[in-house]
């Protein structure tokens, strides 16, 4: 391995040295609209991927813990990568390579097979767990209220719309269960026709409607079938209108607000759609 590899810092540097001896870099899948290094490695003959988080970042603790606690139903049948070795306090994973190319982008983005298999991975995921939270809408409103408090270009007029909408909603208990958090064909492989999972940092306990946002705004959106698909796979829809909507509306304002701040304009004019179709849907009360 060459001295340095772009991306990682001196103790993330140390620590691969440590763990993979003779890696070289074979492709570099970051992002680079945030500060997490993704990087393919060949060690050995073998493949590995390796994330790492800069001194801004919060999502490899979340990583790790979904490693932890939450993946042995798809790891235990390759449907996920394998954990090889993490520090928490260095904001580094190394996880086993799993074959195959991002469904976003194929003809499996369109397949309804695909959406069965995703329906079935995430139902496994939601039945591992289950416990009730008092305080999840008022964390999430508060969340949202200071998304607002950010620099946007969401309409001022809307802005004020907006800010009483979500102060005068209710707060009632909720029901938790482990979460991906960003379900969608980017985070999804296929290979040989079967679905698998990679990206969990942003995995946590939500309710388990909230992962379907992503999928409402975009290929749901689109296609209806493989809306059905989906729920054959998965089971009954835990889409309840009241809470729905109040989820449509933050996942709303919170994708066109970080999408700004980072640069990415196209996902900011999603946002502002989904803000805009969410708010037309509004519940009469």
């Amino acid at each position: 391995m060459k001295d340095r590899i772009d991306g990682l810092s001196n103790r993330q540097q140390q620590l691969v040295r440590a763990w993979l001896p003779t890696a070289e870099v074979v492709v570099d899948h970051s992002w680079g609209l945030v500060g997490t290094t993704v990087l393919e490695l060949r060690h050995e003959a073998e493949r590995y991927i390796v994330k790492a988080g800069d001194e801004n970042d919060h999502h490899l603790a979340r990583e790790i813990q979904a490693h932890h606690r939450w993946l042995r139903p798809w790891t235990s049948i390759g449907r996920a990568p394998e954990l090889v070795n993490a520090d928490h306090d260095a904001k580094l994973v190394v996880t086993r390579y799993l074959p195959g190319r991002l469904v976003e982008g194929t003809d499996a983005e369109h397949e309804p097979h695909t959406y069965r298999q995703a329906g079935e991975l995430l139902a496994d995921l939601h039945e591992q767990a289950s416990v009730g939270d008092a305080e999840f809408e008022a964390r999430e409103q508060e969340k949202t209220l200071r998304w607002l408090d950010k620099p946007h270009r969401i309409d001022p007029n809307v802005v004020t719309r907006l800010r009483c909408m979500v102060e005068s909603w209710p707060t009632p208990p909720s029901r938790l269960v482990p979460t991906h958090g960003d379900w969608q064909p980017r985070n999804w492989l296929i290979h040989e026709e079967t679905v698998s999972v990679i990206d969990f940092g942003r995995c946590d306990l939500r309710p388990a409607f909230t992962d379907l946002a992503r999928l409402t705004a975009q290929q749901f959106r689109s296609d209806a079938s493989l809306e059905a698909a989906f729920f054959e796979g998965y089971g009954p829809d835990p889409r309840e209108q009241a809470a729905w909507h109040r989820n449509r509306i933050r996942e709303a304002i919170g994708t066109a607000i970080w999408a700004y701040h980072v640069g990415d304009e196209p996902f900011e004019q999603q946002g502002h759609r989904m803000l805009a179709e969410a708010l037309a849907d509004e519940p009469h009360r």
